[in-house]
This record gives C-alpha cells, structure tokens and sequence, in this order.
C-alpha cells in the first residue's frame, strides 16, 4: 500500500499585529475563493512555529502564505520556491523563538522537506497591534490569492 502524502496550504501569521496576520487572512479568502477542495487541506498554522514541524514533514506539496520581510518596499507581492527559501535566520537561545524558517531547516536536515515547496508572501507595512490590514498590504491581497490558486493549479491539485 502506497502512502498518500499530504498536499497542504499553510497560512501563517499572528492577527492580533496588523500585517503579520497576512497569512491567515489570505488563506480565508483563498478557502472562500476554491470552496471544497478533496486534494488540498487549508491549515491555519498562526503562530504554533515548532509544532508545524509533523505537518510539514507529511506534506509532498506545501504552499506556504505569510508575511515576508525581504527589505522590498512595503505591499511587494514576493514568491520563493523551494531552493530559494532560506531554511536557517540564526540561532535562538529557547524553542518559544523558532520561525518558520527554522521548521523548514529542521525538516530539511531529517530528509522529510516537501518535494513541491512554495511560498508567497507580501512585504509588510505596519506590525502594530491591530485587527485590520494596512491598506497597502490590503490592496495587493487579491494578487496573494490569485498567485496561490495559480501554482495549486500548476501543481495539478485544483
């Protein structure tokens, strides 16, 4: 019996600040947008960092939505494939500092990082406290989703 993996997209952040629940947001639009989809899971994976790690390590394609500070003027849509993600930010001194960066590290070294690895991200403005998007990051959300339906359809899943 062949061992089915699982096809997960993983929408990360903290609403509570702002931008930095980008993540999540986009991937309650995305939901909205495909309604019931068998092949793919929509997992909120807020801000749990190490305890991801099982999730990932399951996951044959994993599309990954958050926040992404890559020094860009703030609302750049940014996109990584697998190779270009970096899987390390530093050391951290207790597991309560683990990114998620950190989680894809960690996979990668046991052997378990997902074959088909994608994250799309925007550059944030504002990581105030706050329920609502910055505008900016608001306006460039449609284009977020748009992207993710685009590689979930060029991954076959949808």
């Amino acid at each position: 019996m062949t061992e089915t993996k699982r096809k997960v997209v993983l929408g990360l952040g903290n609403l509570l600040n702002r931008d930095e629940g980008l993540g999540v947001q986009a991937l309650k639009r995305l939901d909205a947008r495909l309604g019931e989809q068998p092949q793919v899971e929509l997992l909120d994976g807020g801000v749990l960092g190490l305890n991801l790690l099982m999730i990932v390590e399951e996951c044959s394609h994993l599309l990954i939505l958050d926040s992404v500070n890559a020094g860009r003027p703030a609302g750049t849509l940014i996109e990584l494939r697998k190779e270009q993600i970096p899987l390390y930010t530093g050391v951290k001194l207790s597991q309560h500092q683990v990114t998620f960066q950190e989680v894809l590290g960690l996979a990668n070294v046991r052997g378990y990082l997902p074959e088909h690895l994608h994250l799309i991200g925007i550059q944030p403005e504002d990581l105030s406290i706050g329920l609502d998007l910055s505008q900016v990051v608001e306006r460039v959300l449609p284009d977020m989703v748009d992207r993710a339906i685009l590689v979930l359809k060029g991954w076959g899943l949808i």
